[in-house]
């Protein structure tokens, strides 16, 4: 559908069963993230909170939560840009020349942005504290926008189609901020919101910055889409949207979307910081506080019938897991075109996107060899660490296609065990060290700072992975063993103190391990709760991807380092306790859960009996 607004795309979903009206009063003090939440988890519909405590404006989140309901509201539009962004020719030269290829002709022609100047007089002004002031989690530092798309210019190129659309989360209130007059951007130097102000910087000028809230649904789905060099977000916006994304520019010069239902504009000087945060983020923890860019607000407008759009982050699955399957589903056959040799890649969501890749690549380099072994796909490997977001993977597993041609990256267990059983331990983990992560990772040693390791496996099968504990093993006492998957045991006694002691205990485990049958076992989880990490696979590869940095945390029964090679003879070992320098995890107010649970009750509007 061609939404015209967000109002219009609420009046679609609700007129099709996909969205709930709360009239109930609310706050926005965790009640509003606690009952989307657990609409989330029961796979629930759209939420309109009609009734939002201390503001005017209503709000709506969820609208992405299924892959279905997105597909819902893109339904008239998703075929023809999965060609366009898939395209082997350029896509960009696609939109300049559309009578080229009929088929995409059309879409490209919606794509071009419009600039209109007659929507100046429907915006009205408000101010930072008359928006719905929304927190998600206990710990966080402040009302956040989790559903912005920020828009700003390139100071050598100006114009739309040079500018940047990204989805970067936006502190409203709280810490030093001075009330309405600051707020706080948290975003990566080298996104394009980035790049924007390190060239503002250069010139000693200030990068104007425009926020957007609302607006049609395709317009937050371009903010956070990995699109070809040189096709903008708006562009994509007008695509998906089949609507153009209409602007015009403000009195003082800053671009307005015609068409969100709020815009925030305001000035961001050359190092000008102040602390940004915590906040609860996709990796199930809360990412701590640090000095982050500080925007100066300039105006706050809205519409007339304005709806504030917003979602919850926390441990995956959440909304944003809907948006990488819808995002998946439009391009995600973009990539291998990209890479030679690279067949698929997932950025495994399970343990929160950024730490673990699991990836399959072509081995051709080595077929008159009498052992099979990875080389092609660590120069894929290379290449897949080298690339956009998923450079800030810790993990990468890439196995060989040859090997089994219908393996797939999303079975994760049968991915693991794929991989684990045909590696050499000795050989196949590539580390890559003193280099840089997510910022919101605190596994390693510093914001930014740890490790990557690479697990490449091609050939023969090596190990059969043991399907139960190996009969006869024995530990030490105190500790808890439990197979999780075929080859996998997770391990849990003693909490972790300091690197050091956690070398006795590795040595200790060598020790007892001597001689032992541990021919069907791969990889030893070292945890908090062996029997937690054990339940399921999701709970195995957040435990296990999250709480550790490969450098620091990779061990292993008989460990050598040949050639400044480290391998090991027997199962990988890493550990995945938590440490002191770890950032705490999301956990849910129970006073709160409490409270909401009157909208959950027989004959309440969210019961889902």
């Amino acid at each position: 559908m061609g939404y015209k607004s967000l109002a219009e795309c609420v009046a679609d979903l609700e007129k099709h069963g996909h969205l709930l009206r709360i009239k109930e009063e609310v706050d926005p003090y965790l009640e509003m993230a606690a009952i989307h939440l657990r609409v989330y988890e029961q796979r629930g519909p759209a939420l309109y909170f009609e009734n939002i405590k201390g503001s005017k404006f209503p709000a709506v989140s969820n609208l992405f939560g299924t892959l279905e309901r997105s597909k819902f509201m893109f339904r008239d539009s998703l075929p023809k840009v999965e060609r366009l962004v898939n395209l082997r020719s350029d896509p960009v030269k696609a939109l300049k020349n559309p009578f080229k290829l009929p088929a995409i002709g059309f879409t490209a022609l919606t794509a071009l942005p419009l600039k209109q100047s007659l929507f100046k007089n429907t915006f009205e002004k408000t101010t930072i504290s008359e928006l719905p002031q929304i927190v998600n989690w206990p710990m966080d530092g402040g009302p956040f926008i989790t559903m912005p798309q920020v828009y700003t210019e390139d100071v050598d190129k100006p114009g739309i189609l040079n500018a940047n659309l990204g989805m970067y989360r936006i502190q409203l209130g709280g810490n030093d901020y001075i009330p309405n007059k600051e707020i706080g951007l948290h975003y990566q130097i080298h996104r394009g919101i980035g790049v924007h102000q390190s060239k503002a910087n250069a010139k000693g000028q200030p990068l104007k910055v425009s926020i957007f809230v609302g607006g049609p649904p395709s317009h937050p789905l371009a903010a956070v889409m990995p699109l070809p060099e040189g096709l903008s977000e708006m562009t994509f916006a007008g695509a998906l949207g089949n609507r153009r994304f209409r602007y015009f520019y403000d009195e003082e010069g800053f671009c307005i979307s015609a068409d969100a239902d709020f815009v925030i504009t305001g000035t961001v000087y050359p190092q000008e910081n102040k602390p940004e945060g915590p906040f609860g983020d996709h990796l199930g923890y809360y990412s701590l506080t640090h000095p982050f860019p500080l925007m100066k607000v300039h105006q706050v407008y809205h519409r007339k019938d304005a709806i504030w759009s917003f979602t919850v982050v926390g441990r995956p699955p959440q909304e944003d897991t809907s948006f990488g399957a819808l995002i998946h589903e439009i391009a995600g056959s973009a990539l291998p075109k990209e890479i030679h040799g690279l067949k698929e890649v997932n950025a495994v969501d399970a343990a929160g996107v950024h730490p673990l890749l699991f990836a399959i690549g072509s081995e051709r380099y080595t077929p008159f060899l009498k052992e099979r072994r990875p080389q092609e796909i660590l120069t894929i490997a290379n290449h897949i660490l080298g690339k956009n977001q998923l450079s800030l993977a810790k993990y990468l597993f890439i196995a060989a296609r040859e090997d089994d041609e219908s393996l797939g990256t999303h079975d994760l267990s049968a991915f693991m065990q794929h991989a684990l059983s045909r590696m050499d331990f000795g050989r196949d983990l590539h580390f890559h060290t003193q280099t840089t992560i997510d910022t919101l990772d605190y596994s390693g040693d510093g914001l930014n700072s740890g490790s990557k390791v690479v697990f490449a496996a091609a050939g023969n099968v090596k190990r059969l992975l043991a399907e139960h504990l190996p009969e006869g093993l024995t530990l030490s006492s105190g500790f808890i063993a439990r197979l999780a998957i075929p080859g996998v045991l997770t391990l849990s006694g003693n909490q972790y103190q300091t690197a050091e002691k956690t070398q006795q205990e590795i040595d200790l485990l060598n020790t007892n391990l001597k001689g032992q049958d541990l021919s069907g076992l791969a990889l030893i989880v070292l945890c908090d709760d062996a029997d937690f990490t054990a339940e399921n696979i999701n709970n195995l590869v957040w435990i296990t991807f999250t709480r550790s940095n490969p450098a620091m945390d990779i061990h292993g029964i008989g460990a050598f380092i040949k050639d400044k090679h480290w391998g090991c003879s027997g199962p990988i070992i890493i550990d995945a306790r938590k440490k002191p320098h770890h950032a705490p995890e999301l956990i849910k107010d129970e006073e709160v859960e409490r409270k909401i649970g009157r909208f959950f009750v027989e004959g309440a509007v969210l019961h889902a009996g």
